[in-house]
């Protein structure tokens, strides 16, 4: 997923949930409904998060310094992880405090059809943010299955909007189908059913979405089939009698740091390693452009046998 997409998928996800949050706020107001006042509190939070996203994207594209010598392309996780808290925090707690209130002090909504007319509306703003989340994250994934896909994408930002998006549809059917069984049946402690149930669909959210977020966090490897190629690579260069250990690990959804410990045939001499280092690095960066940084360390392999017993 390149910049550009991702950028795309979270300002069309902006514009639509700003719009919807004033439109939810108004329709709560007016209709006095628990579960519209939850759904409107969601859209506020879903837009801060999609500033938030931006705001980590321009972070992660900061330039290498001392202080960070690889650079600042994990900041995007952190920022996604916030994210997570946020849409825990933010919208599951108070949905599921607002339904609880509701159910203890039940209060029929007046003029429903208000909340229908907007409900719809934001079913149509929502289904069109979450077409253009999953057409661009299908671009990424190819014929991989999507929960696969989800599995091992090292770009948060897509899916995360995929969630939310996903999180807010299904909010929205709750809402209607709560709002109009406490109408229809005159039971207006649905409506605060409708709100806790909301909550709780974003907190399974928060959840799933913090889960994925925690392995990009504390260093995640490149897929097996990368490193797998990258074994291939290395075998096939002359010179290399072994190889003994390859490391990877992402510091950003187009980054990836390449540690690799190689056995070189014993007739080499130091001007042959060389030669065969800076090809290796010129192979590897070529064929995967997302390898940023390779490091080769020339190691015999019962050497390296016996530093992996030690660690």
């Amino acid at each position: 997923m390149d910049v550009k997409g991702s950028k795309k998928v979270i300002y069309a996800a902006l514009a639509g949930n700003t719009l919807i949050a004033l439109t939810k706020f108004a329709a709560a107001m007016w209709t006095g409904s628990s579960a519209m006042l939850s759904e409107a509190v969601h859209s506020v939070v879903d837009t801060g998060n999609q500033a938030l996203l931006l705001h980590g994207m321009k972070r992660a594209r900061k330039p290498a310094d001392a202080m960070h010598p690889f650079g600042y392309g994990m900041e995007i996780y952190f920022w996604t992880f916030v994210v997570a808290i946020l849409i825990f925090v933010g919208g599951a707690t108070i949905s599921i405090y607002e339904g609880i209130h509701k159910i203890q002090h039940p209060i029929a909504a007046i003029d429903t059809y208000v909340n229908y007319i907007v409900l719809g509306i934001a079913m149509v703003f929502e289904a069109g943010a979450w077409w253009v989340a999953y057409k661009e994250f299908n671009k990424s994934r190819g014929t991989t299955p999507l929960l696969r896909a989800v599995r091992h994408s090292k770009d948060p930002t897509v899916f995360t909007v995929l969630f939310e998006d996903t999180a807010a549809m299904l909010g929205l059917i709750v809402a209607f189908v709560g709002i109009a069984l406490a109408d229809v049946l005159a039971m207006p402690v649905l409506d605060g059913v409708a709100s806790i149930l909301i909550g709780v669909i974003l907190a399974g959210t928060a959840m799933l979405l913090a889960y994925e977020c925690k392995g990009l966090l504390v260093g995640e490897a490149a897929s097996p089939e990368m490193q797998e190629n990258i074994r291939r690579l290395i075998a096939r260069q002359r010179g290399i009698a072994r190889v003994n250990e390859v490391l990877t690990m992402h510091l950003g959804p187009g980054d990836i740091l390449v540690n690799i410990s190689v056995d070189f045939d014993d007739q080499f001499d130091s001007g042959d390693v060389e030669d065969v280092i800076s090809n290796l690095e010129r192979v590897l960066m070529t064929r995967h452009h997302e390898i940023k940084r390779v490091f080769i360390e020339a190691q015999g392999w019962s050497e390296h046998r016996r530093s992996r017993l030690r660690r």
